[in-house]
């Protein structure tokens, strides 16, 4: 746990009382003892244990033990949830003992939870977790897969995604900007303008834009920009930094090439609040001249036109953008409410319409609730976007997903399309485009847009990409692909809704893997007890009858209740 050992009794006392005390107290548990250098805590639920472990890592990341001289400390953490036997106000029995096996596998700083702590906690808290594998520990019968928290350290034997192949196109990929202003409330005014560079270099057809949510993954975190362009795939990254003071903004920018780190230009731009879009255009126009690439005239009209002037309200746009990931209820319901706020404030802003559209369309496809009730409300509010801006290209896009929900599938053909040709590196747009032309029977296309999509977001664990590959592989009937999708999705810990665990079920009962198959039905109805009618969504979304038929086929062979 620390460097200095004469220094260990010491700051153990100084993390019990200032750290681990408060943190268990406030989330209900209690310090069962203190074992050397480590303690063993209790709580009354999977969630509070998790919440307090995440409290206690970020914690001590800032806290101040200078006075130790300079000690460090460490924590490895493990959980597990599980019977125990309390004796004495003592604790012992499988619960304690998985939990002590898995804390000495967990990385310095980071933490480790079995499977069973990991399925109580997967659609209830909004944190990531890598697939460890299953370990086989000291004295317990069985393997125990275990989960490592990503936001933290993960040991180096998880094997790490491959690096990406550079495309063809020149590509960049935009970290978010450094708020160097001393006000912490202006996170939200340089994520937005880092938002709207991202969208602006998207609009361009000569370039591959990585997307915001892979690349806001690093927001926070000292980056190797060598290592950030390996994982994104791309040969150009450019970050910046915003301080924002009064009614003035200073913006620096760098360009830097990916292989070398070395820059390749950069520039300081000041101006007032009134102007910070022009900043902005500023900032994108040399970039895209630094990349050496042309824009068509209709590209460059695109450029010149302004969405909204609101700054309050485009900052509360991006955070309801990134909100709703991973789409558990609660965080749909939070994306919604700051999508209204955003229509308050800035009613004639196409933003807040089309992302309550994109909210509402998403229950409708995926969700538990009548599709054409809630496609009927989408659609009105997509259009009411276009009319407001029908150069907002994200419009298009949640107008497919509206007129796919009630089965309109030429309209929503179209409508996706021109999403995708407004925004053609934006992963959502290619990601709705491949589901309605899966759904269509149009599998060569739908594979090429869920990979485009996948390609443009690589590393946000949280999105859709990987399922809708899988899910587009399933249905053109390439059963080992899809399930390898699914499974890659799986051991990143992204989410798994109703229609994923049935295509897989059915997919791996196709391929002859009936155990496999069996899992899944298990856990679809473990975890989605009332999924019916996201199953049945699923299916009334496929647009030939004879592709519906051979899917409804599929599931029921695999053993999917009705």
């Amino acid at each position: 746990m620390a460097e200095n050992e004469a220094g260990t009794i010491e700051a153990v006392h100084e993390l019990k009382s200032q750290l681990v005390e408060p943190v268990v107290a406030q989330h209900d548990g209690r310090i069962v003892k203190t074992m050397g250098d480590g303690f063993l805590l209790e709580f009354s639920s999977v969630l509070e244990s998790i919440e307090a472990s995440v409290a206690l890592q970020e914690r001590l990341k800032t806290h101040d033990f200078r006075s130790l001289g300079g000690l460090s400390i460490e924590l490895r953490i493990g959980v597990h949830v599980g019977d125990i036997v309390i004796q004495e106000g003592d604790i012992f029995g499988g619960g304690v003992n998985i939990a002590a096996r898995i804390e000495p596998l967990v990385a310095p700083g980071g933490i480790g939870i079995s499977d069973e702590a990991h399925g109580h906690i997967r659609d209830k808290l909004d944190l990531d977790w890598a697939d460890g594998g299953a370990h086989d520990l000291k004295n317990i019968p069985r393997p125990v897969r275990i989960w490592y928290w990503r936001d933290g350290p993960i040991p180096s034997s998880l094997a790490p995604e491959p690096d990406l192949q550079l495309p063809e196109l020149p590509s960049v990929a935009v970290l978010p900007f450094d708020n160097m202003s001393s006000d912490k409330e202006q996170e939200y005014f340089a994520d937005g303008l880092t938002e709207d560079l991202i969208t602006d270099l998207s609009k361009i057809s000569g370039l591959f834009v990585v997307a915001r949510n892979s690349t806001f993954v690093f927001k926070g975190k000292s980056v190797d920009i060598p290592t950030v362009g390996r994982t994104l795939g791309v040969a150009n990254v450019v970050e910046g930094s915003v301080r924002r003071l009064g009614d003035r903004v200073r913006i620096n920018v760098q360009l830097i090439d990916a292989k070398t780190g070395g820059h390749i230009w950069a520039d300081r731009y000041d101006g007032g609040l009134e102007a910070v879009f022009e900043l902005q255009d500023q900032v994108c126009r040399e970039v895209v001249s630094a990349l050496s690439v042309n824009l068509t005239q209709v590209e460059t009209e695109r450029l010149n036109k302004v969405h909204t002037t609101n700054i309050d309200a485009y900052e509360v746009f991006v955070r309801a953008k990134s909100t709703p990931y991973p789409p558990i209820p609660s965080r749909l319901k939070a994306a919604g409410a700051l999508f209204e706020q955003v229509v308050e404030m800035a009613p004639a802003f196409a933003g807040g319409y089309a992302g309550l559209s994109w909210i509402i369309g998403f229950g409708a496809l995926w969700g538990h609730s009548d599709p054409d009730v809630l496609g009927t409300r989408a659609e009105a509010l997509a259009y009411k976007a276009i009319a407001v801006d029908e150069g907002f290209g994200w419009s298009y896009t949640v107008l497919g997903v509206s007129l796919l929900a009630q089965r309109r599938f030429d309209e929503a053909e179209a409508a996706a399309k021109r999403g995708v040709e407004l925004l053609p590196n934006d992963a959502d747009a290619n990601v709705i485009f491949a589901v309605l032309n899966a759904m269509r029977g149009k599998f060569d296309v739908a594979i090429k847009a869920a990979e485009t999509a996948f390609r443009l977001s690589p590393n946000f664990v949280s999105g859709p990409y990987l399922n809708v590959i899988s899910h587009a592989n399933f249905m053109a009937g390439n059963y080992q692909a899809a399930l390898a999708a699914y499974e890659r999705n799986v051991n990143r810990g992204g989410p798994v809704g109703p229609p994923a665990y049935c295509w897989a079920a059915a997919a791996y009962h196709a391929t002859g893997q009936a155990d496999a198959a069996r899992q899944a039905v298990q856990e679809l109805t473990a975890r989605f007890p009332d999924f019916g009618q996201a199953k049945w969504n699923f299916l009334q979304l496929i647009e030939a009858e004879e592709l519906r038929q051979r899917t409804e086929a599929l599931f029921r062979d695999a053993g999917i209740p009705d």
